[in-house]
């Protein structure tokens, strides 16, 4: 109700074409948008395509998923839009962080603002965060540490509904998030996956969020998701599901290059996969369990060099 509060107009998209998104912020000169990254992936292409400039947008806030940086980066620079990446459940109701940055980071430079616009951000007043090991210790907030995200606050939940009460929250009211996360001194919060996502590889985590953002940097690819495929040597490792912008040229080489420089040697999937389309759920999210299914037995019988 904020745009009504506002003396404003709100705007709600059911289904319809990308093309028709971008038309309906021309034609209502639509200030503010709201959406998850797949949304916008779309969106953006359908600019293109009408050969808009979105001269009346704003503002964009992101969540849902990860915002790749690179979606971040052409809404600043080729629309001037200003990205404001969040986070929530609907367990939070549904806001946990939003990124706004300090008045201190005035003085970086812009490449390092956008780093940090990159994090998810601070929770709201009335809420607190907290990151815990496995042994259910918690973790600094140095910016480095990752572990399981707990959420606490009076809007979030304190039961499910059919389930036994007192059995949803941890101790002292913590909710347990299922995302795995690091926090630095500012309290910027980083979701670096789903702890049912992330990759363990040797003993080593990696980030299928990171590997999917790079990816999405590249250019020739409108999606990309990174799953784990079982190893015989190193029990798991990433595998790069990639859908190619139409009438792309690229290959599993020229992809796999891509990421040198940006990561580890280790982290860099050891596949590419082309597909035409990732599967995903009414709210557009990628289905990972399903290419999981589908592809996680890829490498088995093949190591990696």
């Amino acid at each position: 109700m904020a745009p009504v509060s506002a003396d404003g107009a709100l705007r709600s998209i059911l289904a319809c074409k990308v093309t028709d998104s971008g038309k309906l912020i021309d034609s209502e000169s639509v200030t503010i948008a709201l959406g998850v990254p797949t949304i916008w992936q779309g969106l953006l292409s359908a600019l293109d395509e009408l050969g808009s400039s979105a001269k009346t947008l704003k503002r964009t806030v992101i969540g849902g998923s990860a915002c790749p940086p690179s979606m971040m980066s052409e809404f600043r620079g080729k629309y001037g839009v200003d990205v404001v990446h969040a986070w929530g459940m609907t367990e939070t109701s549904p806001i946990g962080t939003v990124n706004a940055l300090l008045a201190k980071h005035d003085t970086l430079l812009e490449g390092e603002r956008n780093k940090i616009r990159e994090s998810q951000g601070r929770p709201p007043y009335g809420v607190q965060l907290k990151i815990v090991g496995e042994d259910g210790h918690q973790l600094p907030e140095d910016g480095v540490a990752q572990g399981n995200l707990r959420i606490r606050g009076h809007w979030v939940v304190a039961d499910y509904f059919g389930f036994e009460p007192n059995q949803t929250l941890e101790e002292d009211g913590w909710f347990e998030t299922g995302d795995v996360a690091s926090i630095n001194d500012d309290g910027f919060m980083t979701i670096r996956d789903r702890s049912k996502d992330i990759i363990k590889s040797g003993g080593e985590w990696i980030s299928t969020v990171e590997l999917e953002g790079i990816a999405m940097g590249h250019s020739a690819i409108n999606e990309a998701a990174v799953v784990a495929a079982s190893h015989d040597k190193w029990d798991e490792r990433p595998i790069l599901l990639a859908v190619k912008i139409p009438d792309a040229n690229i290959t599993e080489e020229e992809l796999l290059a891509h990421y040198q420089g940006k990561v580890a040697k280790w982290q860099t999937p050891d596949r590419v996969i082309f597909v035409e389309a990732l599967p995903r759920n009414a709210t557009g999210k990628v289905l990972k369990n399903k290419l999981r299914s589908e592809y996680g037995e890829v490498l088995v019988n093949k190591p990696a060099s």
